[in-house]
């Protein structure tokens, strides 16, 4: 972060700038010189740093974003507190190796992406050599959106999660992130979609007809650190009816059973 941010002297003759208060006049600049800013003008201010800096109180910062965004001039994403001063390329885009470079890694921390689109067509408006920027950013997001595509296709949870609902009658989904994360860490330890299928098959006609082991025909259980040992359990038919011995726990062990 540089220690010092530089002011264009015809800042204070702008039309936009002569037609604020005295207070947006102030605001406006310590939108653009506050400790959190950056090179490419987005960066993370909480509404509890500028009511620090400012001496504002949250409800005259709320006040003085929401105007500085009827504007036009900058905009804010409240998930990631993050804001982006909209004609800060104008005054502060130097094309050297060295501040692009910089620009390229702050770009990659932006954490609400569309800024970062915003940052670009900046420089396009304003007549700045992009080609370089531009490019490497967009070929860097391309890259991580299609590895989680691969992802994602690469593992079944769809299939997985229907099959244990047929087979169950259940209705889970399969988009819920905890069910992911069990199915994903057993498709890296290597299993496939057979293994999923045979444990579900096994686990089904064992424990779907009894009343107290059916409640364990769910993703948490069937899918956890027990999944080896379920996919390598002999097929029952009859499941035993013995209560307490076969209830999964972190301490319970299971023995293989035999037809």
């Amino acid at each position: 972060m540089a220690k010092y941010r530089n002011v264009h002297i015809d800042f204070w003759q702008d039309g936009f700038v002569l037609d604020l208060t005295p207070e947006e006049k102030y605001f406006y600049l310590y939108m653009m010189t506050n400790s959190k800013t950056t090179q490419c003008g987005i960066y993370e201010l909480p509404y509890r740093i500028m009511e620090t800096e400012t001496g504002y109180n949250r409800e005259t910062v709320q006040k003085l974003i929401e105007r500085f965004v009827d504007y036009g001039k900058v905009a804010y994403n409240e998930p990631t507190k993050e804001i982006i001063l909209l004609n800060w390329a104008k005054y502060n885009f130097i094309n050297s190796p060295k501040v692009t470079a910089r620009i390229k890694k702050e770009l990659e921390d932006v954490k609400h992406k569309p800024f970062v689109q915003l940052y670009l067509s900046q420089l396009v408006r304003y007549g700045y050599p992009i080609d370089t920027l531009s490019i490497d950013y967009v070929y860097k997001e391309k890259e991580k959106e299609k590895k989680k595509e691969k992802e994602n296709e690469k593992i079944p949870y769809d299939e997985i999660i229907s099959f244990l609902n047929e087979k169950a009658s259940k209705s889970y989904r399969s988009s819920t992130q905890k069910t992911r994360d069990l199915i994903k860490a057993r498709w890296n330890d290597g299993f496939n979609l057979g293994d999923f299928k045979r444990v579900i098959h096994i686990k089904t006609k064992e424990w779907l007809n009894d009343q107290e082991m059916n409640q364990y025909l769910r993703p948490e259980t069937l899918f956890g650190n027990k999944f080896e040992g379920y996919l390598n359990q002999k097929e029952v038919r009859h499941a035993p009816a013995s209560i307490g011995s076969d209830k999964p726990s972190d301490a319970a062990e299971y023995d293989e059973l035999s037809l």
